[in-house]
């Protein structure tokens, strides 16, 4: 199998978006519809007085063939959180799941420090109109930091499978200092969690179930599973873990594994693959990819330069 890019589908600059946003549209992630396709997306309005973003989730509404753009919302789904919370500083992504009527989604949420950049946890919201807008849950975290997982979990794709919940995510194994006077970089593994009712979770703490392609200092980002056949498949990025933002032989590049229990991953990037172009807005890197099937076909959702400033792309699968 490949992947055939379809290009760019959708431009934040193009589009007036929800509070004042007016550049990124990060980690695409789609919700089915009888008639349409919505894609959740993380967008930034101008960078503070102190120089710094915030991100918020909005949508973009598509034919099912992805023809035509029907509408981009005008309202957030979903405002930030209050002073001190998990995710008062910004949300991104925003994973969402159709069950029993309600649309659960599942929120990172970003938070400052001092002594790094920032913090991560995964919060739970709920769509009971259809994915219009959502409530939390609760102002905390449904999973964050433990003993061996200290900080940055989040990144979660939530998918219910045999009877059972279950979370991919990501969490931080160390903060690096680059010794230029830069701030602190980050490394991150994906993990695992199941869970009963969608909201107390059991992690598998710890258990790095990717292997590392590029070394002990390779992160991973954005777990995306799917079941085709007999196997499930996961997409996510990856990179170097220093000297990645603007240097592009060190910069996100869209992995795969396969799996025939959820239990044992096996990774292979290069079938099925996808890549860098010669050239556009998807020439430097690959990141935050979104798996999913409409209408008989598997698609995948990503972003390309300077993390999805320029917006989000669309492939389909198809046999070689």
């Amino acid at each position: 199998m490949k992947w055939k890019k379809l290009g760019k589908i959708f431009d934040p600059i193009e589009h007036p978006l929800p509070n004042d946003c007016v550049e990124y549209a990060q980690s695409p992630q789609a919700l089915i519809f009888d008639e349409f396709v919505r894609i959740y997306f993380a967008s930034r309005p101008p960078r503070n007085e102190a120089g710094q973003y915030l991100s918020h989730i909005a949508y973009a509404d598509y034919t099912k063939d992805f023809s035509r753009l029907l509408r981009v919302s005008e309202e957030t789904v979903l405002p930030l959180g209050g002073l001190g919370t998990f995710d008062e500083h910004g949300i991104f992504p925003l994973n969402v799941l159709p069950f029993r009527g309600r649309v659960l989604g599942y929120t990172c949420g970003w938070s400052r420090r001092v002594s790094v950049p920032v913090e991560t946890s995964v919060g739970l919201v709920i769509s009971t109109d259809g994915g219009e807008t959502f409530q939390r849950y609760g102002d905390g975290p449904v999973m964050t930091s433990s003993l061996h997982e200290p900080y940055l979990v989040g990144d979660a794709f939530v998918r219910h499978y045999n009877g059972q919940f279950h979370m991919w995510y990501m969490f931080g194994t160390d903060w690096i200092e680059p010794g230029t006077g830069a701030a602190p970089e980050r490394t991150y593994k994906i993990g695992h969690a199941t869970s009963d009712d969608g909201i107390v979770w059991e992690k598998e703490e710890a258990r790095r179930i990717i292997s590392d392609r590029l070394g002990e200092r390779e992160s991973q980002a954005l777990p995306s599973v799917i079941r085709i056949d007999d196997r499930y498949h996961m997409f996510f990025c990856y990179r170097e873990s220093l000297d990645f933002r603007t240097n592009t032989e060190r910069a996100y590049r869209i992995g795969h594994a396969w799996s025939a229990d959820l239990k044992n991953w096996h990774r292979d990037d290069a079938d099925p693959g996808i890549d860098v172009s010669d050239d556009g807005w998807d020439s430097e890197m690959l990141c935050y990819p979104h798996v999913f099937e409409c209408e008989g076909q598997v698609y995948l959702l990503y972003n390309g330069n300077q993390f999805g400033r320029y917006g989000f792309g669309l492939a389909v699968l198809e046999n070689d």
